[in-house]
């Protein structure tokens, strides 16, 4: 029996004695965000200084002007969105320096790749775990999200660990302690199988930066770009993943997910044009509680104050946006490299519909990835880490059958139900 998880306090919070303490060293930092300065810091750590091609500059710059004036943030959560904007510069010099080095990368193909889209919160996350217990298949776990290419010379720890690795697992360590409620909505532990759209963050680009925090004006600026580009240069991250594994012919075969997707299904296939597309469907009004519920409790260390109506009017128009892009262009898949999966089918027999997803990508189930599979079904149970109990009308004063009634054109499109 899962443990029973109640928020109440998400508005409002109450602190344990480590989130005061970490709290109150946060009100000591003195935290700027300026691009040239972050890309200062990564140039003089690396002794690196070739960044690619130079449009990136206007995205950071946006992203450090928006998050610089927004007065709701504290200074432990300007200090964190810093560090995250400083990892992904790192990683641009060090990938733009392997391909220097090493331009047969560009030759790597990705091929019939296995893409998962859909709404946060419907499934994704636990159909791309699934799948990617089958060894056949190369996911991309979350510490290799965070840092795709080694520091040169950085050594292998005496254990064995790689330093990429036990960088993650500390930062986890520490995210379960101040937040341990996360695990139970979204685990972020190095093992899990993370989104690719982590690979475009050194490009400055995707609506991840949306999920650190709420940025109206980079959601518009992301709204009005092609976004062709940066799926082309996330494409090219995993040609290096597939590379760094010794692949050079470019045999692996990916497993893939993100929700954005949802939104740019055009540009997915463009640049994926044989890859299998699953598109997960659940009731849009679960997903937003379900959001709405993580980017408040997330923010109980970011800001002073927490405005629950604006999250989940922030949300509630994001969800709406990924649907009616859907439903506008999901016609354009070709049927037989794309599948829709129903949550409620989905959860109440995960192996049947993988195997449907299976059948469309012309990957034969064999015995060996059906143990594979069941093994993982069997170990990941859902609740492993609780079950968290929403409730829209206390938590954020909204009905969640007038906000329903928002989404009817997607129910009468795609094979949704409405949960209670």
């Amino acid at each position: 029996m899962a443990e029973t998880i109640r928020i109440s306090d998400l508005a409002a919070p109450r602190y344990t004695e480590l989130q005061q303490s970490i709290r109150d060293y946060g009100e000591t930092l003195s935290v700027t965000l300026d691009a040239q300065e972050i890309l200062a810091e990564a140039s003089d750590a690396l002794g690196l200084e070739d960044w690619g091609a130079q449009d990136f500059r206007e995205r950071l710059e946006l992203l450090c002007s928006e998050w610089s004036s927004d007065s709701g943030l504290n200074a432990l959560g300007r200090s964190s969105l810093r560090a995250k904007l400083l990892l992904y510069a790192r990683n641009r010099l060090l990938i733009q320096d392997l391909l220097k080095r090493h331009p047969e990368i560009h030759d790597v193909e990705i091929k019939a790749p296995i893409i998962v889209a859909g709404l946060p919160r419907s499934g994704t996350t636990h159909l791309l775990n699934l799948m990617a217990a089958d060894r056949r298949l190369r996911a991309l776990p979350l510490w290799e999200s965070y840092e795709p290419v080694p520091v040169p010379g950085e050594e292998i720890l005496p254990d064995g660990t790689d330093p990429r690795y036990q960088r993650c697992a500390d930062a986890w360590a520490m995210t379960s302690q101040t937040l341990p409620y996360l695990a139970a909505m979204h685990p972020m532990d190095p093992d899990h199988i993370h989104e690719e759209l982590e690979l475009m963050g050194p490009d400055y680009a995707s609506y991840n930066f949306e999920w650190l925090c709420q940025c109206p004006r980079w959601r518009d600026h992301y709204y009005s770009s092609d976004q062709t580009p940066h799926y082309e240069y996330m494409k090219t991250v995993l040609k290096i993943l597939t590379w760094q594994d010794g692949d050079n012919g470019g045999n692996t075969r990916w497993v893939l997910k993100c929700p954005q997707h949802l939104e740019q299904l055009p540009v997915l296939h463009k640049v994926f044009p044989d890859a299998t597309i699953a598109i997960t469907h659940r009731d849009p009004v679960s997903v937003i509680q379900s959001a709405a519920t993580m980017v408040a409790y997330g923010q109980r260390m970011s800001r002073d104050d927490i405005d629950p109506a604006a999250i989940i009017d922030y949300w509630s128009d994001r969800i709406h946006h990924l649907l009616a892009a859907c439903a506008r262009d999901r016609a354009e898949l070709p049927a037989e490299q794309s599948i829709d999966v129903p949550f409620h089918e989905f959860m109440a027999d995960d192996l049947a519909m993988v195997r449907r997803i299976y059948e469309i990508a012309k990957l034969p189930m064999t015995a060996e990835a059906e143990r594979d599979l069941k093994s993982f079904i069997e170990n990941h149970p859902r609740g492993k880490h609780g079950r968290v109990v929403y409730d829209l009308a206390e938590d954020f004063g909204v009905d969640p059958a007038a906000l329903r009634e928002r989404f009817n054109f997607y129910y009468a499109a795609f094979p949704a139900a409405p949960e209670s």
